[in-house]
């Protein structure tokens, strides 16, 4: 960080000296921490559309978004208002209400695939609420993952997991027992032969085998459509469920997610960002008859004191019947692409080492290669050191990309032409000044 870039955040810095006194690395989520980039994380004070302004008093044009919820954008009117008379309404009941059945009657009136579903307050419970489910659906107590896919922080997931622990020991996290861990299979993405592999020795132990249609939390690793549906087949084949992890890609790269894109009916799914518009909301469904396992109807227990919290309830309705109102995802696909393209164009034609994939509104600036990357070890070694660099040029210059060269960013309906155009120049001299 330069010195005069240093002195603009003095408070910023002062206020992460006195978090690291009280919290664990003076954060409450890892990657907040700065730690893939290097430097003092930013306090933020405020923010509206694609803005956040630092307590510093810097403004920056954000592609973090909050790690994806905010497809409007910060504080959109509309859900502010929503949010504004839910506040004045009730803040939390811990009994029946009308906002949770207007929100799971809205998704599963446009998601047939989901049947029924449970709201909680994070991906991480829905993921662990889902597996549990497809464990008592199957009487069988294995998973298969794929590696460098995250499906957040329960214990038997934490193995070769994304971002937030890219670099760190295969291990994934110390904490975990040995046995809790061995009933997590993992195979390698883009590699149908391990899937096969792992099937073969292990058909009748496998409940579910839980996937990122749109891995995106390593990265954004596309996956070829042949590997999806055989990873499926072989599921179907063997008797296991298919859980598709959408807490990043549902409602994100369209209003049903890549389940919708790919036109395959998962038999649970996880949600989470974008269904509760900024708020901590997330969901688990699927099949009715699996659903109808969950207590109180069924012997699996899930349970939570915060779970279908009015506020989030209404917040997140207001963000979906927004986005399908306005068709934000044709909106944002032409907008992102458009953005994308150029930068990518600039980097080839001026020999700058660095490229964009691109995905719907989410896009992974990642140093170059000459072929897609679909698996992790096919990430150039020099990336995250090339990004730490591009990203504190690009901080001096006004934009917040997500703090990690393994993270993907976000385009939101606020980042307007006019906004883009601002941060494509800022790019551009970013990556150019850390090139020369």
């Amino acid at each position: 960080m330069s010195e005069q870039v240093a002195a603009k955040q003095n408070l910023s810095c002062e206020l992460f000296q006195r978090a690291t006194r009280l919290t664990p690395g003076g954060v409450h989520s890892p990657v907040r921490a700065f730690k893939g980039v290097g430097g003092t994380p930013i306090f933020f004070k405020s923010a509206q559309g694609a803005t956040m302004t630092s307590v510093d008093g810097k403004e920056y044009i954000d592609f973090c978004q909050s790690f994806g919820p905010l497809i409007l954008g910060h504080r959109d009117p509309d859900v502010s208002a929503a949010v504004r008379e839910a506040v004045d309404t009730a803040w939390s009941f811990g009994a029946c209400e009308p906002y949770s059945l207007e929100l799971a009657e809205w998704i599963t009136s446009r998601l047939p695939w989901v049947e029924m579903l449970r709201f909680v307050s994070s991906g991480t419970e829905a993921v662990m609420s889902a597996l549990r489910v497809a464990r008592a659906a199957t009487s069988r107590n294995r998973i298969l993952k794929f590696e460098g896919c995250y499906h957040g922080h329960s214990d038997p997931l934490l193995v070769k997991a994304g971002s937030g622990l890219a670099g760190e020991a295969a291990s994934s996290s110390a904490g975990v027992s040995d046995q809790v861990a061995s009933d997590t299979l993992v195979a390698s993405l883009d590699d149908e032969d391990s899937v096969r592999d792992i099937f073969n020795e292990h058909a009748d132990e496998i409940a579910a085998v839980i996937l990122e249609p749109l891995p995106a939390n390593y990265g954004l690793l596309v996956q070829r459509r042949e590997f999806i549906d055989e990873v499926i087949r072989l599921a179907r084949a063997n008797g296991a469920l298919v859980i598709f992890d959408e807490v990043i890609s549902g409602f994100r790269v369209a209003l049903g997610g890549m389940a919708q894109v790919l036109g395959i009916r998962p038999d649970l799914v996880t949600y989470g960002k974008v269904i509760g518009g900024g708020f901590p909301v997330a969901a688990y469904g699927g099949r009715k008859d699996l659903m109808e396992l969950v207590a109180p109807v069924g012997p699996v227990y899930q349970a939570g004191t915060l779970s279908a919290n009015p506020v989030g309830m209404r917040a997140g309705l207001a963000t979906l019947q927004k986005a399908e109102s306005v068709n934000v995802y044709d909106q944002l696909e032409k907008r992102t692409s458009q953005f994308c393209d150029r930068l990518n164009s600039e980097f080839k034609t001026n020999g700058l080492p660095f490229q964009i994939t691109q995905t719907a509104s989410i896009f992974w600036l990642h140093s170059a290669t000459d072929q897609p990357i679909r698996r992790i070890e096919q990430i150039p070694a020099q990336n995250a050191t090339a990004f730490a660099k591009v990203f504190h040029a690009a901080l001096d210059g006004g934009a917040y990309l997500s703090p990690s060269g393994y993270e993907v960013n976000f385009v939101s309906l606020a980042h307007t032409e006019e906004v883009l155009e601002r941060a494509h120049t800022t790019l551009i001299n970013a990556v150019e000044q850390i090139s020369r």
